[in-house]
């Protein structure tokens, strides 16, 4: 499904064959999850392949890396000129793109020395689909923002994502959503989440989230074209008494629910504002936006 014995990786300063890549059974990323990752789309546009905002998911990672004290010297220049050269040698324009960073072998509980980079890429449609999602609320919460680094894509936090996801596929649903320590609405198991009250939309604000780029970029879209929007902090019960909800995140994009736990959304998917920014992210991602402004 990821790769092929053509497809090519790159790891540590060259491009070889995925299925030659190794990686350090004493690692401790692989024994204590101490490592960083990010997930990045490419584009076909009419200009051919485009990373969307490769610089800020890098900046991500680099943060990631800083907050984790992982040593990490490339540039986010230096990190897509790598990224798209890697999309040439594997003859990829439309592509998930899956840059992580591991830490070498160390079994104490201090951040190893050695640092690998590994950037991937493979065809990957909508992580969630197309269709409207049936949602559960988790017993599982977003972890404590005093615990770790919750605005930071460490490899050893999905877990939470992965225990929320498989509780919800195993009641017959397609996704979790899950709440903070204060039992307020707080994202998706990997994606943020956005409500809809009277043409209004609501999104939690920073803190207890995920800082997605998919997020930022909507919030945008929102004031370019002058959708109402408000980052605050909403309960469950408030959610069930929304007309619509949706979830925006890189690998899902933007993907619209039909229900939550009961409770069925009331308004028509293509009447909501969700429907629209879709529309308007897509447009985004492909350059037809910025084509049309230079018109």
């Amino acid at each position: 499904m990821y790769f092929n014995d053509q497809s090519i990786v790159f790891y540590n300063g060259k491009f070889i064959k995925a299925k030659d890549a190794t990686a350090n059974v004493y690692s401790q990323s692989l024994h204590y999850g101490n490592g960083v990752f990010e997930g990045i789309r490419a584009y076909n546009t009419e200009n051919g392949a485009k990373i969307f905002k490769s610089f800020e998911h890098y900046k991500r990672l680099k943060h990631g890396a800083e907050v984790m004290n992982i040593q990490f010297n490339y540039t986010e220049d230096e990190l897509t000129e790598i990224t798209y050269e890697l999309l040439k040698r594997n003859e990829l324009k439309d592509a998930y793109i899956r840059p992580l960073i591991t830490t070498g072998a160390n079994m104490s509980l201090l951040t190893s020395t050695e640092t690998n980079l590994m950037i991937q890429c493979w065809e990957w449609g909508k992580y969630m689909g197309d269709k409207l999602l049936r949602v559960k609320t988790s017993k599982f919460q977003r972890p404590n923002p005093n615990s770790c680094f919750v605005e930071t894509k460490v490899t050893g936090h999905y877990v939470n994502s992965i225990l929320s996801t498989n509780e919800a596929k195993a009641a017959g649903y397609d996704e979790a959503l899950l709440l903070d320590m204060n039992g307020n609405v707080a994202e998706c198991s990997g994606a943020n989440v956005f409500m809809e009250k009277d043409g209004k939309l609501y999104t939690p604000p920073r803190g207890h989230i995920m800082a997605g780029i998919t997020r930022a970029t909507v919030l945008e879209l929102c004031k370019e074209e002058g959708i109402s929007v408000e980052e605050k902090h909403f309960t469950l019960e408030e959610l069930k008494q929304a007309d619509s909800c949706f979830f925006t995140g890189t690998a899902a994009e933007v993907v619209g629910l039909q229900s939550l736990d009961e409770y069925h959304f009331p308004l028509e998917w293509e009447n909501s504002q969700g429907y629209k920014l879709m529309k308007l992210y897509k447009d985004e991602v492909l350059d037809v936006r910025k084509k049309a402004k230079a018109v």
